[in-house]
């Protein structure tokens, strides 16, 4: 059973700074891409960042160079570091990944989600 867990949620003023962890535990070949969506109350689930195995990195345009997503392949961990916050990155983040099973079955898990909230 494979399982992703977040952390590094939390209540921020605008301008601050939190950092994301998800790591994928269970048994498993490999994982392929790893991401980070967010969704705030009322709108749909959006792509924040996504990371390739080997490191290659895509982001939303809308997040101007503020967040940077990176991973730690021996430790099955993504992480994203969010700086210059702002109330409008308030939303529940979910960690997503891609992983090929020992049959080589690819699957999609999500983690749980960990919420962010920016005061202004």
């Amino acid at each position: 059973q494979v399982h992703l867990m977040e952390s590094g949620g939390g209540l921020v003023q605008a301008g601050g700074s939190l950092r994301l962890s998800c790591a994928a535990s269970g048994s498993f070949f490999s994982i392929n891409d790893m991401a980070w969506y967010r969704q705030a109350s009322g709108k749909e689930r959006e792509l924040v960042a996504s990371i390739t195995s080997n490191g290659g990195t895509n982001y939303a345009d809308s997040l101007q160079g503020r967040f940077t997503i990176s991973r730690d392949n021996a430790k099955n961990t993504v992480y994203l570091q969010m700086n210059s916050l702002k109330p409008e990155d308030t939303a529940v983040y979910y960690c997503n990944a891609r992983i090929l099973s020992w049959n080589r079955t690819l699957r999609n898990y999500w983690g749980q989600g960990t919420q962010v909230t920016v005061s202004s």
